[in-house]
């Protein structure tokens, strides 16, 4: 399975000729493609807002309210703002589709997960000792770390992490240990000081408890217990499943991880190789890849982050006949195939031992 240069830099330019494609073909049927997703979102949310009001003349009201409540953040996180943060639409200049100007329904500050997920985790994917996302320095998923006493427990952890995904979020991209107790390394700069990244840690935090426990509930008037509980509720449904897909793409048992020393002087061939050992797909129909940011084409999204996520999979097809060419793993299952390696990952690893992660280049 390891290449050779020549196939390194073969592989590079066969993977950046699907990437020119698809930009090639970028236009109105992207741009209408995106205004529906927002014209439904926005509809859903307007839509489960008022059901959760009308929730006195039948409990079944006040359920579709929250079902299409939980629908509207999962449309915002996933397909929209994930998508628009990772500035797969800045080519519209739209007034709203913007990666400088999107703030997403979720508690993390738009642009702080921008400066730590964008750069971090796409340029250091499953590094250890640099992708700080893998595991959310939470959980021990390879032999690579030290098992702890608290890895006991983990199962638990991952549970409640799925249930306040979007606080972890905040939290993790926020890199709090670094602005709360000062846990910086000696080699790291970072490009907004400590108080504003604080600012906007709590300030978008508050903003979004006061809208959905708050603002929303007061309106609502003798409502106020049906709506509070509603969007509490829709959030409950919006971080398991958000959290969920992000561990099927991330997590799986097949997924490699890879020491800094292995990845110094990278080429670009080197680099597509790691994202496609790192990453892992799950197959579905189309309202599950849109429901996932079509994120379930994880593998897709790590080579090509800042293409339109639509055309992922298509360019599944073609990445995955290039896979095989190369004789590189290209990990994809069912739904379900690839949740259960997760738990089971999760589990394993919460026991000392189990075997080392890292897979040599």
């Amino acid at each position: 399975m390891k290449l050779s240069t020549a196939q390194f830099t073969a592989l590079e330019q066969e993977l950046d000729s699907v990437k020119q494609q698809v930009q090639q073909q970028l236009g109105d049927a992207d741009a209408r493609y995106i205004h529906r997703v927002l014209l439904v979102q926005r509809l859903s949310a307007l839509s489960g807002r008022i059901l959760l009001v009308l929730g006195f003349i039948t409990p079944w009201l006040w359920l579709a309210g929250v079902l299409l409540l939980a629908l509207a953040k999962i449309l915002d996180n996933m397909e929209i703002g994930h998508n628009v943060l990772h500035g797969q639409y800045d080519w519209m200049n739209d007034p709203v589709l913007h990666s400088k100007r999107y703030e997403w329904d979720i508690a993390c500050d738009a642009g702080s997960w921008q400066r730590t997920h964008n750069f971090e985790h796409h340029t250091y994917t499953n590094i250890i000792g640099k992708d700080r996302d893998f595991g959310y320095g939470l959980l021990r998923l390879s032999n690579d770390f030290r098992w702890r006493l608290r890895n006991l427990w983990q199962g638990g952890t991952y549970l409640l992490l799925s249930m306040l995904f979007q606080w972890g979020v905040s939290y993790h991209e926020l890199a709090a240990q670094r602005v709360f107790f000062g846990k910086k390394k000696a080699d790291r700069h970072s490009q907004v000081s400590d108080s504003e990244l604080k600012k906007a840690f709590f300030g978008k935090g508050a903003r979004q408890l006061i809208k959905d426990y708050l603002f929303f509930p007061l309106i609502a008037g003798p409502m106020w217990l049906w709506v509070l509980s509603g969007n509490l509720l829709a959030n409950l449904i919006r971080n398991l499943w958000t959290s969920t897909v992000i561990f099927c793409g991330h997590f799986t048992k097949d997924v490699y991880v890879f020491s800094a020393a292995q990845c110094e002087g990278e080429s670009r061939g080197q680099w597509y190789y790691r994202q496609m050992l790192g990453s892992a797909n799950f197959t579905g129909p189309t309202w599950l890849h849109i429901l996932t940011g079509h994120l379930s084409c994880q593998i897709e999204h790590h080579l090509f982050p800042d293409i339109p996520a639509r055309h992922y999979p298509a360019m599944a097809k073609q990445v995955q006949a290039i896979a095989a060419k190369y004789a590189i793993p290209y990990n994809s299952g069912s739904f379900v195939r690839q949740y259960s390696t997760v738990f089971l990952r999760i589990m394993r690893y919460s026991l000392p031992g189990g075997g080392k992660a890292v897979k040599a280049l």
